[in-house]
């Protein structure tokens, strides 16, 4: 499918999720956004290609395990190409994750507003991948010159049938914990004095904010829906999905700005009794 060809979001999302290509990738998750936003495609249509087990990617970064990712001082420029790799391979299964709630969910008894806040998560993603690659050029590296893993994906695929497990574990998990650990990550940068990718980051932890912000809303509405408690449906779910505790220090003043409140996670934390 070319862009020109798009007739569904959720046919537009899944030639964006199997692309390989990330520059088309990245466009075509944008361009389905646009065209969502605008109603100028439907939600689905019979002619949608089937999802793939796994989105398309390049031949590089190899996938490795996490703990063989390696991690390096950010007081050295080597470093900061590390951590920047890391974030720019977070952002792109961000894209992916986003574009595939759409795609995976599209036949669910939801408003057309559900899939409003996850084009424009997938919209955002895309922007923030483009700015973490472009600063990693800057610096003299691209994407895929190191290894990366595959954590993000499999906790997709783990939730794949069950929409609420989903957004319990992609953007209640694993993008709030980006929340946690951005503004010291900003802190270091600017310590070194690498402004520019702090500014990066900036850019990144903002527009998080108001991801969770989107997951914590379908959630409860899913849960009031269901006449479930949300904390202790959250509770029950991530024990089912999620591997290990959830890790502080949290911050939980921006969790609690995007909707997600102590009483969510704090009984999860390694330091509790489960």
């Amino acid at each position: 499918m070319n862009a020109l060809s798009m007739t569904s979001l959720r046919g537009g999302a899944i030639d964006a999720i199997c692309s390989a290509d990330l520059d088309r990738k990245t466009a075509l998750a944008q361009e389905a956004a646009t065209r969502w936003f605008a109603r100028r495609v439907s939600l689905r249509s019979p002619r949608d290609a089937p999802l793939p087990e796994r989105p398309g990617r390049p031949e590089k970064p190899a996938l490795v395990p996490p703990t063989q990712v390696e991690r390096r001082s950010l007081h050295t420029v080597n470093g900061r190409i590390a951590l920047l790799h890391a974030i720019a391979h977070i952002e792109l299964n961000a894209v992916d994750l986003a574009l595939d709630i759409v795609a995976r969910f599209a036949t669910e008894a939801v408003p057309n507003s559900f899939f409003d806040g996850w084009m424009q998560v997938a919209f955002e993603e895309a922007k923030h991948f483009r700015l973490v690659r472009e600063r990693l050029r800057d610096l003299g590296a691209d994407y895929g010159d190191m290894p990366a893993h595959d954590g993000l994906w499999q906790a997709a695929h783990a939730t794949r049938n069950d929409l609420t497990a989903r957004l319990a574990v992609v953007p209640l998990i694993l993008e709030a914990r980006g929340l946690d650990v951005t503004p010291s990550l900003q802190a270091k940068m600017r310590e070194t004095g690498d402004l520019a990718s702090a500014a990066v980051l900036d850019v990144i932890y903002n527009d998080e904010k108001g991801h969770v912000a989107v997951g914590a809303k379908w959630f409860r509405f899913l849960c009031a829906r269901g006449r479930r408690d949300p904390a202790q449906t959250f509770k029950d779910l991530v024990r089912a999905n999620f591997r290990g505790p959830l890790k502080p220090p949290f911050n939980d003043l921006a969790r609690a700005e995007a909707g997600l409140t102590p009483s969510f996670y704090r009984s999860l934390t390694s330091t509790s009794n489960l």
